[in-house]
């Protein structure tokens, strides 16, 4: 027994050895299959969580990028609108600016403010609320019965789209994190961005021609229905790791007070001029305030901005870039529908029709050029060609005439302009966008947008300015050709264009310098 027993013992004691008994190596046998089989059981059912969460991901895209379209949408549609609801309420010449400035007012003064309530509050919730409110305000407008609760209104969906706009873009940055899903997403988005502009001009024609002007309000509600209940049900309940960090009130005071003024600034530029008091005034108030603002933001323990976002190199270059790029496109939006309708006659369906070869080359650009190249190549290699062909677009356009053709004139600067704007906007959010951490992911995504809309608002202000400048001019010297006179300012300010284009094209080369697009963590 002893011989026996000894090396029994050091079986036992070297670990999991095979039996060699005939019924005991048939039982290890099963008990081995069972194990593989759970194993692989484990596995498939593994795999099978991974695909499904896969699928959340870009069903979650579907409705991020239809909360993207609202917002983008509004900034355009109700333009086509407003000659009807001004006759529908008797809004004076002089205040029917209201119904777009107090939008964008709101909207631009409040955007920092929103991010970082997006990443103190929780991204879901603060998409579902933001989108809500947006859709509940539009409502209001649709129904307005008089100027204030249209002008109030607007307002109100500035305040809740400043809320919605930067936790669309920072959910989508922190759900997409590999370089090619991210490419992909955000060729998405970045046709929805540039392409959703032109978009509202077609649907605001549509609407507004066969329906009514409140329309072009009321179609907010059913899109936000339809996000709502698919956000609720696939969006992630994710929370950035702010902790309970407080918000900080006196930067979000200067900030929004420093960029109303300057928004305010911009759009009175248009009535009373760069050089007047009051439009001085407010441009020396927003370098006051936003100047105290990055004082207070080097100071604080929980910065409304941290200035290392913007001091990143290649982050500030996109958001100067987009910046340049947003102020010189929508001179086409501006110029150009007022040039079908007032100079060329086109209803304003065939005027918001006229812009679908826009959006068709930028759906183009995006989603079959921009994506597939993103995750290859430096963000600068897509942004600055993609720029060039917009300083072409507007080249283009300087020799506007009112005798013109849509195929001669107009159609050429729409493809070139739609195939660039599409690989420069997927490009430059995405790079403004990069290496950022949850806990900044809203506030940069804020930056991006407001990059956007302070661009937007000085284009808008600037390039008018500039068009009833050249207009005016044209008609001392021709006192009966005022047609011609109106081309004349349109292609004056299409010039302006191109310089500020070919301005973001030497910010993109000079400062956007990263590799290929890595993991975002």
């Amino acid at each position: 027994m002893s011989v026996t027993s000894e090396p029994v013992t050091r079986v036992r004691a070297s670990g999991p050895v095979a039996p060699a008994t005939g019924a005991t190596g048939a039982t290890g046998a099963t008990e081995a299959t069972e194990a593989t089989e759970a194993a692989g059981a484990a596995g498939a059912t593994g795999a099978e969580a991974t695909r499904a969460a896969e699928r959340r991901r870009w069903i979650a895209l579907l409705f991020i990028a239809l909360a993207q379209l609202m917002v983008v949408l509004d900034t355009t549609i109700v333009s086509i609108a407003l000659p009807s609801a001004q006759a529908a309420l008797r809004i004076s010449s002089a205040d029917r600016q209201w119904v777009i400035t107090a939008y964008t007012l709101a909207f631009g003064g409040l955007l920092l403010v929103g991010g970082r309530i997006a990443d103190y509050a929780g991204r879901k919730r603060a998409f579902l609320i933001g989108l809500i409110g947006f859709a509940a305000a539009s409502a209001v407008g649709g129904a307005a019965v008089d100027p204030a609760m249209l002008i109030g209104a607007r307002a109100v969906q500035g305040a809740f789209g400043a809320l919605l706009a930067p936790t669309v873009l920072s959910m989508l940055t922190v759900t997409f994190a590999q370089p090619r899903d991210r490419a992909r997403a955000f060729a998405v988005f970045g046709a929805v961005a540039s392409g959703g502009a032109a978009l509202g001009l077609i649907l605001g024609g549509v609407l507004t021609e066969y329906l009514s002007w409140r329309w072009c309000l009321y179609v907010n509600a059913p899109i936000a229905v339809v996000v709502a209940i698919g956000g609720a049900a696939v969006l992630p309940a994710t929370r950035a790791s702010a902790g309970r960090q407080r918000l900080d009130v006196p930067g979000a005071v200067l900030a929004g007070g420093g960029l109303l003024s300057l928004v305010l600034a911009v759009s009175e530029a248009a009535s009373h001029g760069w050089t007047s008091t009051l439009v001085v005034g407010l441009l020396i108030t927003a370098g006051v305030l936003l100047t105290a603002f990055v004082w207070v933001q080097n100071r604080v323990a929980s910065p409304l901005l941290p200035l290392r976002i913007v001091l990143d190199r290649n982050r500030g270059g996109a958001y100067l870039a987009v910046t340049f790029t947003v102020a010189g496109m929508y001179g086409l939006f501006l110029f150009l529908t007022f040039y079908l309708q007032v100079v060329r006659h086109y209803s304003p369906v065939s005027a918001g029709l006229g812009f679908l070869p826009l959006s068709a080359a930028v759906l183009l650009s995006s989603t079959v050029i921009s994506s597939r190249l993103s995750p290859l190549v430096p963000p600068r290699v897509l942004i600055v060609p993609g720029l060039v062909l917009g300083v072409g677009a507007m080249l283009v356009l300087t020799r506007l005439s009112a005798t013109g053709g849509f195929a001669s004139q107009v159609l050429p600067a729409e493809l070139l302009l739609g195939l660039g704007m599409g690989a420069v906007f997927a490009s430059a959010i995405n790079t403004g966008t990069q290496r950022v951490g949850p806990r900044d992911a809203g506030v940069a995504s804020a930056v991006m947008n407001t990059a956007q809309q302070v661009g937007g608002s000085i284009g808008t202000a600037l390039l008018n300015t500039v068009a009833a400048g050249a207009t005016t001019g044209y008609l001392a010297t021709h006192p009966h050709a005022v047609t011609v006179a109106l081309v004349h300012g349109y292609a004056v300010a299409a010039g302006v264009a191109a310089g500020l284009l070919a301005a973001a094209v030497l910010i993109a080369a000079v400062l956007i310098n990263a590799s290929k697009p890595e993991t975002n963590r």
